[in-house]
């Protein structure tokens, strides 16, 4: 009776692993090693049949039993092909995954690309369009100068001028920060120390840049990247850390270009980043950034420790 039982349930659940193998042939593009192994559940379950059979005549026949041999002898060729030719689509799911990471590659670099063009387009936009503009209006502020009698309108003359003076000053920052020239320019390492040298300027926080590479030139989208994400982890210190001071190591070691963060700030939990809601977008954009140049971007930090980064990207 146990016997029984066992080969109903042997019956019942090879059938079910069959019609379920079956059912994704259509999934695998009716490959043959998937055909071969469901096939192979079938028959097990035919094998499992006769052995019923047999159960019940109580004096099998020599021909049943042969056919149950042979039959084993068929799930066991089938299996071994099936799993030998499975292989293939193995490789072909991985050849899909391989596209389909170079697909989105492409993706964010067109992303990157488009937005830095637009910085620049409108960078140029504001330095042609708008700069020309302020700069006459200074001009006739300056061709009033002499006119001007009265003390109480040259005090306001002088702030005007002082006005437009910081306006210029802005515009020129806004443009820059937008597509830093420096960067077409002369590079990676004259951009962000001209970058830094302007944060040291207000006094705000102290940063110690060192590097290498003061007259190596890298791809230009590696050298955005990069730029884009050292100035991303220097605001997030300066906006969230609570930072006195951040020291930055720009390297080239044979054919990796490496750059190393770390700030004295308070820190936070790292393990909050597995959170989407609480990643934020600057280090998520950062993250991505560099995975688009096939760069590695690692971020370590502890509560009352500070924060340290480490960027990693070939030549």
């Amino acid at each position: 009776m146990v016997r029984l039982v066992a080969l109903i349930i042997s019956i019942v659940l090879q059938i079910i692993a069959a019609s379920i193998a079956l059912r994704f042939m259509k999934l695998t593009k009716y490959r043959l090693s998937w055909i071969l192994l469901s096939l192979s559940f079938a028959f097990m379950a035919v094998r499992k049949i006769i052995q019923l059979f047999e159960y019940f005549n109580r004096t099998p026949s020599d021909r049943w039993l042969m056919i149950d041999e042979w039959i084993g002898v068929l799930i066991s060729f089938m299996i071994i092909a099936g799993v030998i030719l499975i292989r293939e689509l193995f490789y072909s799911l991985k050849r899909a995954d391989i596209d389909r990471l170079k697909s989105e590659k492409r993706v964010i670099s067109a992303i990157i690309n488009t937005e830095e063009n637009e910085r620049k387009r409108f960078a140029k936009d504001l330095h042609d369009g708008l700069g020309p503009i302020i700069s006459t209006v200074k001009m006739s502020l300056s061709a009033l100068g002499d006119r001007i009698k009265e003390p109480t309108d040259a005090v306001i003359l002088n702030n005007t001028n002082h006005l437009v003076n910081e306006a210029i000053n802005t515009l020129k920052d806004i443009s820059n920060n937008l597509s830093p020239h420096v960067l077409s320019n002369f590079g990676l390492s004259s951009a962000l120390s001209a970058f830094i040298a302007k944060i040291n300027q207000t006094k705000a926080i102290e940063i110690d840049f060192k590097s290498n590479m003061e007259n190596q030139r890298l791809e230009s989208e590696k050298e955005v990247v990069m730029y884009r994400a050292a100035c991303e982890l220097i605001n997030n210190s300066i906006r969230h850390s609570g930072a006195s001071r951040i020291e930055i190591e720009l390297n080239k070691h044979e054919k990796f270009i490496t750059l190393q963060f770390s700030d004295n700030g308070r820190g936070f939990d790292t393990e909050m980043l597995g959170n989407e809601d609480t990643k934020g977008m600057g280090l998520s954009n950062i993250e991505t950034r560099v995975k688009s140049v096939d760069g590695v971007f690692i971020l370590e930090s502890t509560p009352g420790k500070g924060t340290s980064a480490l960027i990693k990207i070939l030549e």
